[in-house]
């Protein structure tokens, strides 16, 4: 990290890009370079150089690209900030005071403080550069010094600026409960486009993760920026492109129905936003930030190991649980080298169905007479750990919990309480909600010998009132509610830290890199169609990493009746990510049972090249009749390959597959094949796999053997 104080230029520097700031004339923080690595700070434009001029209708104080732009004066973009003092004053002037430089082993971090001209606001404006990974995090800290409340009605955690240019694309993650992360590609225009959440979780409809080309970067090739936020409940980034060429990104904590009331002597902080570049393609950006979240995201110890191989037992009982029927699919399980065996909904209250008992989280008498600890002990006889599923945010109108407390969920008076999925949200902002939410948690936890924990969440919010509240925190219940969330989790993990958890909400709506610093895994999607889950999975993988990916085999034909299949299929679908089984094995035949015993073995023997490596999507579901995807050790030893088709089409045979990722003058064994090939050949002459037929499918394991 360089600093020139003549200049007051900043350069900093990852192992490959170039991230540069100084401070203008006027004083205020402007962006200067984000791009390919330069050696030198004097490779920086001066900040009074890189100012665009038109004319006296667009001054150019509106056309400074500003690093943390507030609403103020004559700018007219989306601004970071938008604040009112107490004399009711809504213009924000920041201009540079200090920083300060921390270097470290693995990051290095620059924090520039920016002050009001005239009023007593500061915001601290973070740089985390881990240069390893060429991954910048950022996020601002504003600070109140003076006596009086400022009022913050917009908050956002950071702009990220691409060079001038005149063609750029936005790549996005969009869709609905069981169609999660679809890839979508649109031309950015001269306007401004919106990607967000208003439900108060992540959502399915939209996930927090943008990448920008110049509309030809491919797999391998291309310049690209992208980014996520690290936050879980309402946010929302905004794509701005100015007649000027000129094209920003906003995004943070949403706007709409917020405000934070900045008392006196406090700050508020805002969530990270989360960048990188590449030169290398959406691959190499993917991989960038998966090897960042595995190292760098992801809670340790526990991310230091591998996941295990996970059985749910909802799709085979639904809400008929009991101690029984349990310790049949357990064996099952066993039998099939399952590692981890977890039971979903139905074990507590008046759980019979979703009508009822959400919210006592007590055991169930009826199904489990003597409690969970026979079947834990069960579970743990068989060699396998213990899981157990919750839905802690949430409550059923017919519980103990909310006739004892019908105050402790989101509502308004004089309108009614929508119900979703027959259940209402509690009010994670109240500390009331918070304390008994992790008190239950802590003794069911205390209490058994629970190893996983799957923390669902299965509606959005509405009606999000909390009138007993102090009225200026009004609108600063849907972030103080992801708060109270983030707060529970970090106790929770420090007092069990050998539990793991699962983040679920819906299926896929709650994948974030907020929600991925506080839990080990997330559910990908109720959809375990072994087919569309490609596309899926596809979409996941540009953002996040494959070891946090849960990913079931289920039963044949479970979602589309007319499309069975095999379980070789459904198990290499599944294979790529972390393994789980979430099939009626009552129902599966001893020949199933057994070839999937051996699919578990074989997963278990690749698992550390598949959670641990470099992924490379080598095909898509999107493009053709085949899905290739390949994962490589990073120290390029040994490699495994899954390739899929879909429709066979014409009796066309399935095409050639290019690898990535190997040593070029290495040999390598490949299943399958007598004859050991170079890392050259398998990447330039390719793999014939000879897929024939619907739903046909192999996985190629790649050992090398010499150099």
């Amino acid at each position: 990290m360089l600093f020139d104080k003549e200049t007051s230029r900043w350069l900093l520097q990852g192992t490959n890009l170039s991230y540069g700031l100084g401070v203008h004339e006027n004083g205020t923080l402007q962006h200067l370079y984000y791009g390919p690595k330069l050696p030198y700070l004097s490779d920086l434009p001066a900040s009074d150089k890189s100012v665009i001029r038109h004319s006296s209708f667009e001054p150019s104080e509106g056309i400074l690209q500003q690093e943390f732009p507030a609403w103020g004066g004559m700018y007219y973009y989306e601004p970071c900030l938008k604040a009112t003092f107490p004399d009711q004053v809504r213009d924000t002037k920041l201009v540079y005071k200090d920083h300060e430089i921390i270097l470290g082993d693995e990051h290095e971090e620059l924090i520039i403080v920016l002050k009001d001209t005239v009023y007593p606001l500061l915001v601290h404006l973070h740089y985390r550069l881990y240069p390893k990974h060429d991954i910048l995090e950022r996020y601002a800290v504003i600070e109140n010094t003076g006596e009086e409340a400022i009022t913050l009605d917009q908050s956002l955690s950071a702009t990220w600026h691409a060079p001038r240019g005149d063609r750029y694309r936005l790549t996005h993650l969009a869709g609905k409960w069981i169609e999660e992360t679809q890839i979508y590609q649109d031309e950015i225009t001269p306007g401004k486009k919106t990607l967000e959440s208003r439900r108060g979780n992540t959502s399915c409809q939209a996930n927090p993760w943008f990448a920008i080309d110049r509309g030809t970067a491919t797999e391998d090739h291309g310049e690209v920026w992208f980014g996520a936020l690290a936050w879980s409940g309402n946010w929302k980034i905004t794509v701005e492109y100015s007649p000027f060429k000129l094209l920003q990104v906003s995004g943070g904590v949403h706007d709409f129905d917020f405000s934070w009331h900045l008392a006196g002597g406090t700050k508020f902080q805002t969530p990270a936003f989360v960048g990188g570049y590449t030169r290398e393609g959406f691959g190499q950006a993917s991989r960038n930030f998966h090897r960042y979240q595995r190292e760098h995201v992801l809670p340790k110890p526990i991310s230091e190991g591998l996941r295990p191989v996970l059985y749910n037992s909802w799709e085979a009982t639904y809400f008929d649980v009991n101690e029984e029927g349990q310790t049949k699919l357990a064996e099952k399980a066993a039998a099939m080298g399952v590692e981890l065996f977890v039971i979903d909904d139905g074990w507590f209250g008046e759980r019979n169905h979703d009508r009822a008992g959400l919210g006592d989280w007590t055991v169930n008498p009826e199904k489990f007479p003597n409690g969970l600890k026979p079947l834990i002990d069960k579970v743990e006889a068989l060699g396998m750990k213990f899981g157990i599923w919750v839905e802690p945010e949430m409550v059923n109108p017919d519980s103990n919990l909310y006739r004892t407390h019908p105050d402790w969920v989101y509502h308004f008076p004089n309108r009614p309480r929508t119900e979703s999925r027959n259940q209402l949200v509690l009010n994670v902002a109240n500390p009331e909600v918070q304390s008994f939410i992790f008190e239950m948690m802590d003794n069911l936890l205390s209490e058994n010998n629970i190893a996983f924990v799957k923390w669902d969440m299965n509606r959005s919010l509405s009606e999000v009132g909390w009138l007993d509240a102090p009225q200026e925190q009004h609108k600063e219940v849907w972030v103080r509610h992801v708060q109270g969330l983030y707060d529970i989790f970090a106790r929770l993990r420090a007092k069990h830290r050998a539990v793991a958890f699962e983040a679920c909400s819906g299926g896929g709506a709650r994948i974030d890199l907020g929600i991925m610093q506080l839990t080990d895994e997330v559910w990908t999607s109720d959809n375990t169609d072994p087919y569309e889950r490609l596309f899926i999975q596809e979409g996941y993988s540009l953002a996040y990493n494959a070891q946090s990916m849960m990913c079931w085999v289920a039963d044949a034909g479970k979602w589309m009746k007319n499309r069975p299949a095999s379980v070789a299929y459904r198990f290499h679908s599944s294979m790529m990510g972390s393994l789980g089984i979430g099939g009626n094995l009552l129902n599966w035949s001893e020949e199933e049972l057994e070839e999937s015993r051996k699919w578990v073995d074989v997963y278990k023997d690749i698992r550390h090249i598949v959670q641990k490596g470099d992924q490379y999507r080598l095909l898509s579901p999107r493009e053709g009749s085949t899905t290739a995807v390949q994962y490589v050790t990073t120290d390029q030893r040994e490699s495994v390959l899954f390739a899929l088709m879909h429709p066979q089409k014409f009796q066309n045979h399935s095409p050639r597959i290019y690898l990535r990722g190997l040593k070029s003058e290495s040999l390598y064994q490949v299943d399958g094949f007598e004859q050991p090939l170079s890392g050259s050949a398998l990447m330039n002459r390719g793999l014939d796999l000879d897929l024939w037929g619907d739903m046909s499918s192999k996985m190629v394991k790649i050992t090398e053997i010499s150099a």
